[in-house]
């Protein structure tokens, strides 16, 4: 694959967010609906399928103290500024809150499970006392495939079932394209990684200092200066990435770089290796570098993985990504690199998704601490054998299995996994 279309799909996959990417796409695809009726919204039905519900059920949204749909739901017909995209919810008032909770209160607000085989899928009918709109987005959280207003059709996109929307650019990407790509693109055509780590370590900053969630982050750096745990670099590299993810599952309106559709991947796949690189005092060449493994290693994972699914996207992908850019720091070789990621593949892939909310901080800590570890048995030219499991001795292969097990062998998880959770409510 070319370096021209690597970095495009880079540049593609990499982008700003405010707050949790699944209840923050539903806010994009009600505004988007709402802006055509010109009048006040007098019904909101929104079906979703059942990744959706499972990722924005439980997750705070930026700057209201509140978890889960309705409250998501309602911002979006408020606000109605779908050209923010992904960072609708940014500068959010008091004004724009008190209305959300008013449309809630008047009961306008109906949420529906969808009957689709796709993962990600959002359709927003909105009424008003003259006018109807549809919007329907699916498998990219911000993708259209569907506009119409009054029976006017503005836009529509039949998707073709045998090729995703997430492959472009991407199908024939491989692990060897991307160790070539980062170790020789030129660095100012990576620099915007940098900028993306550094809004990832703002978070994280915050989320140290504040009471975010389960404090996951935060609580393990206290415990280093109470000798509990070894003042080491693997738990230091711990606690700056789950602080983030703290801080981002617990709502905090400070906006963050995304890999593959999610931030705590983006979280997940940048932080531990551009802390890394400060603590080593690498320079910022091996920095960038580092981070375009880690990046990409993400997003081809999950490439197979899918955008949305029974298993977690940040602990297995984006973990499997920093661990990449931590042996490539530390010196490995590409051959050391797919022992990194057949090390980590045979430790973490049984993780399971069961939503956004504030315990995968909790899921991000274990396995940020399994990158460190099996970055240094691959640097040991440790890594098990195709005798062993699901793993083979190709990363690719590896990866592109572990795909096999997501669509075929979890293919009901996420109905029970949310059938689960449905039962609380």
């Amino acid at each position: 694959m070319n370096e021209q279309a690597i970095l495009r799909r880079l540049k593609r996959e990499v982008c700003v967010a405010q707050g949790c990417t699944e209840p923050i796409a539903v806010s994009y695809a009600v505004s988007l609906a709402c802006e055509d009726l010109k009048e006040e919204v007098q019904s909101l039905d929104v079906y979703l399928s059942t990744n959706m519900l499972k990722n924005a059920m439980g997750v705070g949204i930026p700057g209201t103290g509140e978890t889960g749909l309705e409250i998501a739901v309602a911002l979006g017909a408020v606000i109605q500024q779908s050209s923010k995209g992904l960072e609708i919810l940014c500068d959010l008032d008091a004004d724009t809150l008190q209305a959300a909770h008013e449309m809630m209160a008047q009961g306008k607000i109906h949420i529906h499970h969808a009957e689709t085989n796709e993962t990600l899928y959002i359709e927003v009918q909105a009424r008003s006392l003259n006018h109807y709109s549809t919007v329907r987005i699916a498998r990219e959280h911000t993708h259209l495939i569907y506009h119409a207003c009054d029976g006017q059709v503005f836009y529509e996109e039949m998707l073709d079932k045998q090729k995703k929307v997430e492959s472009i650019d991407q199908d024939v990407m491989t692990v060897q394209d991307i160790l070539d790509f980062s170790r020789h693109v030129a660095i100012e055509k990576i620099s915007f990684l940098e900028e993306g780590a550094l809004m990832n370590k703002a978070v994280s900053d915050e989320g140290l200092k504040g009471s975010y969630g389960l404090q996951v982050g935060r609580k393990i750096k206290a415990s280093e200066s109470q000798n509990l745990l070894a003042q080491n670099l693997a738990s230091h590299l711990v606690a700056v990435t789950a602080a983030a993810s703290d801080a981002r599952m617990d709502g905090c309106p400070m906006p963050i770089m995304t890999t593959a559709g999610s931030g705590n991947q983006g979280i997940t796949c940048s932080l531990p290796v551009y802390e890394l690189a400060k603590l080593l005092d690498k320079s910022r060449e091996e920095m960038l570098r580092a981070l375009a493994i880690s990046q990409l290693m993400t997003i081809h994972i999950k490439h197979y993985m899918g955008r949305l699914s029974p298993l977690c996207g940040a602990g297995i992908a984006g973990t499997t990504g920093a661990c990449c850019g931590i042996t490539y720091l530390l010196g490995g070789t590409d051959k050391q690199i797919g022992y990194a990621i057949n090390n980590m593949l045979s430790d973490v892939s049984g993780m399971l998704c069961d939503g956004a909310k504030s315990t995968c901080a909790l899921k991000i800590a274990t396995n940020v601490h399994a990158a460190v570890q099996c970055a240094n048995l691959a640097l040991s030219d440790i890594s098990p054998n195709e005798t062993q499991g699901i793993v083979f001795d190709d990363a690719e292969k590896t990866i592109s299995h572990l795909g096999v097990l997501v669509k075929v062998g979890l293919a009901n998880a996420d109905d029970c996994i949310l059938d689960i959770m449905l039962q609380k409510c």
